[in-house]
């Protein structure tokens, strides 16, 4: 089969590597649909996250089931199936608590020795723990099918941010981070009954669609002046609720001083500097709570998915570019030099 792999930064190819097959009588063999490109990816891209020569790549994918286990009792061949982007076995005490992030038995695809989503077909392990079936009919539905490939990462991961921040209705959102994650995060407030929610980004393409998803203002402005900005807009006292989806110093600072005595940031940036953002002194004092981290979406799918299917929420906007598996390296250059929101990729 064929699939994206890694061997330098800015060095992506698509070859021909093993196919992927049922080894252990709990897997799976999925074959992609559609996969896509995440904003974490480009941190392996540049450099930044370290990879060996070769390794696979992309953890965003749904499909079709090709092949079943013989331990495999929640999937048969034909099923349509999403993934959560960490594998876990579903029978952990992590996994009863919603926290399948941190099953001991879990792991990451594109991790050394899996599959990555960006790809023909991916090997499932722990396949009833880990995979969500889809409704069948919704194969023929390209736009249905790109909805319910957010469910996978960006959907969850706002959803996440939103719980963390403690959006509850009738509360003010802001949400740092104009990427995909940062639009989820606008969807996922709105979806909750925040009643004002304002948008910090400087594309007007993005906050365009942060304004469809729920966005109610935009501040275009960094740093100091996007502070002043949203305490002018909110009385200067702030937001109850601030999501926080860059992960960089600069906006964790952002995210403190732009959160109301009393509230919560959501953070869910993957982290790249942000740690030297944190005054704890600062959030003692005015009582600013901090949650957040990898977001578990495995246990959020079967409560998103309904509002997918039937249109309560749409996140299919936020992938404004499709390839095909042969365009991938292309996607990367793309979304690393931001001409390109995310990208969906249709192998």
């Amino acid at each position: 089969m064929r699939a994206t792999t890694i061997h330098a930064p800015f060095d992506m190819r698509v070859e021909d590597v093993p196919d992927a097959l049922v080894q252990d009588p709990t897997d799976v063999v999925v074959r992609v649909l559609r996969a896509c490109i995440c904003g974490s990816d480009l941190w392996a891209y540049r450099g930044e996250s370290a990879r060996q020569p070769g390794q696979r790549i992309g953890h965003e994918f749904l499909g079709i089931v090709e092949e079943a286990g013989a331990a495999v009792s929640g999937f048969a061949a034909g099923d349509l199936v999403v993934a959560p982007f960490v594998w876990s076995d579903g029978t952990c005490d992590y996994c009863a608590e919603g926290l399948q992030t941190s099953c001991p038995r879990g792991g990451f695809w594109g991790s050394v020795g899996s599959d990555g989503g960006q790809g023909e077909a991916v090997r499932v392990p722990f396949a009833d723990g880990t995979l969500v079936k889809l409704p069948a009919e919704a194969a023929s539905d390209d736009h249905l099918l790109t909805a319910l490939l957010a469910l996978s990462d960006v959907m969850g991961t706002g959803h996440h941010a939103a719980l963390g921040a403690g959006v509850v209705k009738g509360s003010t959102v802001a949400v740092v981070g104009d990427g995909a994650v940062g639009l989820c995060g606008v969807l996922a407030a709105k979806r909750l009954g925040a009643e004002r929610i304002i948008a910090l980004g400087r594309h007007t393409v993005r906050t365009d669609i942060a304004r469809t998803f729920g966005a109610t203002d935009v501040v275009a402005g960094r740093g100091e002046a996007a502070e002043a900005a949203v305490l002018e807009l909110t009385g200067g006292q702030g937001a109850h609720a601030v999501i926080e989806a860059v992960g960089t110093e600069q906006s964790m600072r952002t995210a403190v001083a732009i959160t109301r005595d009393g509230g919560s940031i959501g953070y869910v940036g993957v982290p790249h500097g942000s740690g030297t953002g944190l005054d704890l002194s600062v959030m003692f004092d005015r009582n600013i709570a901090l949650r957040g981290g990898v977001a578990p979406v495995r246990a959020y799918i079967p409560e998103l998915l309904p509002d997918v299917l039937d249109g309560t929420i749409d996140p299919s906007p936020v992938f404004d570019l499709t390839v095909g598996l042969d365009g991938v390296p292309g996607g990367y250059k793309a979304m690393d030099e931001r001409t390109a929101l995310k990208v969906l990729v249709k192998p």
